[in-house]
């Protein structure tokens, strides 16, 4: 059974433990996945299983996909994506109980976009002295060498472009399976703002 599963992410909230604790989690929505085709290692040079999610109307549906559910049979749906490493046969459904209260999950997501921030923001540099007369409170100071090596080393820490880059949390344990509601309750933060898609993966798979 496919243990990796594409949904979005709902909000956060709270959550007692069967010890009493309260603890912070995030619901994840997890509409069933319907697997769309199947990509074997012989014919596209690796295993993975196409799925496609979120329900959408026929009307909204470009013509590439809606001639691809149409082959298989299987309804429309907004979303295309791979799973790699996941078996499964075309008209296949994937949902959220292929995972467990206490399981442990990796979450990838586009994490949310920052814009461009400066070094004290996006690398936590300290600032400058702020007494009279200053001119450097939240400059990066130097950033490279003089005549030698007369250039900048790559992966330099400066300003720039901050969020908005495919990110993943890891080892979030579950705290609840809600099948009925199409629900998957994660501890922990993950990365996106809400509505976000998210990729759920089994850890150590």
């Amino acid at each position: 059974m496919a243990t990796a599963v594409f949904g979005r992410k709902k909000h956060m909230t709270q959550a007692f433990q069967d010890d009493g604790t309260l603890v912070s989690v995030t619901v994840l929505e997890v509409e069933p996945n319907f697997v769309t085709a199947v990509k074997t290692a012989g014919t596209d040079g690796y295993d993975a299983v196409q799925v496609g999610f979120g329900i959408v109307p026929t009307r909204k549906v470009n013509r590439p996909h809606a001639g691809q559910f149409e082959k298989h049979e299987t309804p429309p749906r907004r979303h295309l994506k791979e799973l790699r490493g996941v078996s499964g046969e075309v008209g296949d459904t994937i949902s959220a109980d292929v995972f467990e209260v206490g399981d442990k999950v990796h979450v990838t997501a586009t994490s949310k976009g920052k814009g461009f921030q400066g070094t004290v923001k996006r690398h936590g540099f300290g600032r400058g002295p702020v007494s009279h007369g200053s001119h450097n409170v939240r400059a990066p100071g130097s950033v490279g060498a003089s005549a030698d090596p007369s250039r900048i080393f790559p992966g330099q820490r400066m300003p720039g472009q901050m969020g908005n880059k495919g990110t993943t949390v890891k080892n979030l344990r579950v705290v609840a399976v809600d099948a009925e509601n199409n629900e998957l309750w994660v501890r922990g933060g993950v990365p996106g703002g809400k509505g976000s898609v998210v990729r759920i993966r089994k850890a150590g798979e």
